[in-house]
């Protein structure tokens, strides 16, 4: 007999089966170790684990784009994310369509079906995420998911399983329900080894945050237009009209405006553009990339070219924001990391995006020399001033916040960044 640490009195079967039942114990945790922590790494994404993305996604419009190799965890992985945000989501699985993973030189019929069907959620109201599930391995076939999503005015997150596995064409053979060859499997794994770089990086506001900013952008211009001050000095830049008279129709003299708000980061061309592939590399773009910041507008500001929000950007946001972005613009100049942070409120008519972030250096280059601009008075409850060469800057009472999910934009370029030549998004940069 054996007195246990309960006080309990135990013979010799009695201490076999708990012996038994110890190992047991020991071997369950043993081998349930590595599937646990498979399956914690899976789940290792910001728009599963941070309650601020979480948020902000249900308040916008985002597709989740899934991509890897047949047996890599994705339809786990959508299946997380489903269970997460409930039904603010909806899944688009291509198995579901039976269109079996493989290398294509042409995109089948078989996706017809599939591709209605994510526009049909993409249109549905109350649906902020969709999860497309499929190998997107193919350049042509990514290209038709961005345009849709481009048409549609949502944001694209890229997003590949972490599973230990997810490149191991070995074990991958018998994960995968499709029974693939290893040599079908092999075939497919080349696309995956390279970064699928967008037009640009940067932060996307939220639908909600969208409409906040364009009832600040409506307002500001509204009363600019109207203001005595501006109209005074309206000419020749704002209107061409020497006997016009009375308000100045900024809004539509701003026409040209982006689909989605945003503030760009860092200008790629799809991997072609100097330091994109580095950038892309960097730790905190990778680990930023997929999550929702809270970015602060300090100032709306307006010239002849164009019209835009100032960004103030915090420690954990300049991390992703490049080092030479003001050198670019102003290569002799030292102004403070930042400086260019804009969100493109409206341009004029023929001006690219990217000049109202050379058009808010100019300010700010004013600024460090000491130029505070002729003060004319309150509008919109913001102190506004006018700079040289019909710069007109509304300084808020305090910041506004807004939400924006960091990502890339890649879409066609329309032509209102630098260049305007559609590349491709699928980029030789080697994954580290």
């Amino acid at each position: 007999m054996l007195l246990t640490p309960s006080g309990l009195l135990l013979g010799k079967r009695g201490i076999t089966r708990k012996i038994q039942s110890l190992l047991s114990t020991i071997l369950s945790c043993k081998m349930s170790s590595p599937a646990s922590k498979d399956q914690a790494e899976s789940q290792n994404f910001p728009f599963l684990l941070d309650d601020h993305t979480v948020g902000a996604l249900k308040e916008s419009k985002t597709l989740i784009v899934l991509r890897g190799l047949p047996g890599s965890g994705k339809s786990h992985l959508a299946k997380e994310i489903l269970d997460k945000y409930g039904d603010a989501a909806r899944v688009i699985s291509a198995d579901k369509y039976d269109i079996k993973p493989a290398v294509r030189s042409v995109i089948s019929d078989e996706y017809s079906q599939l591709d209605k069907a994510l526009i049909g959620n993409c249109n549905k109201r109350g649906v902020g995420v969709v999860v497309l599930d499929d190998t997107h391995h193919d350049k042509e076939r990514l290209e038709t998911i961005f345009d849709i999503a481009d048409e549609h005015n949502f944001t694209v997150v890229i997003v590949e399983p972490k599973t230990q596995w997810r490149r191991d064409c070995n074990q991958l053979k018998d994960k995968s329900h499709w029974k693939l060859s290893l040599e079908e499997l092999k075939s497919m794994k080349a696309p995956f080894d390279m970064d699928v770089l967008p037009l640009y990086f940067g932060w996307f506001l939220t639908t909600t945050s969208s409409d906040i900013l364009k009832k600040m952008r409506h307002n500001f211009l509204e009363h600019l237009g109207s203001l005595k001050a501006f109209r005074k000095r309206a000419k020749p830049n704002f209107v061409r009209d020497e006997s016009h008279k009375g308000k100045v129709d900024l809004i539509s003299y701003f026409g040209h405006k982006p689909n989605i708000l945003h503030c760009t980061t860092k200008y790629c061309n799809y991997g072609t553009a100097p330091g994109s592939k580095e950038y892309a590399q960097n730790d905190a773009v990778k680990k930023g990339y997929g999550k929702a910041f809270t970015l602060s507008i300090s100032a709306l500001f307006v010239t002849p070219e164009a019209a835009g929000a100032r960004v103030d950007l915090d420690d954990q946001q300049l991390l992703l924001w490049p080092a030479d972005a003001e050198k670019e613009v102003m290569p002799t100049e030292n102004l403070p990391k930042g400086s260019r942070a804009h969100i493109t409120l409206g341009c004029a008519k023929d001006v690219k995006d990217v000049q109202t972030g050379i058009e808010l250096l100019k300010i700010v280059q004013l600024q460090t020399k000491g130029e505070k601009g002729e003060e004319i008075g309150e509008l919109c409850g913001g102190e506004l001033r006018y700079f040289n060469n019909d710069m007109w800057v509304l300084f808020l009472p305090q910041k506004v916040e807004v939400k924006a999910l960091f990502s890339g934009f890649y879409g066609k370029s329309k032509g209102s960044h630098e260049g305007g030549k559609k590349n491709s998004a699928l980029i030789s940069c080697t994954i580290v």
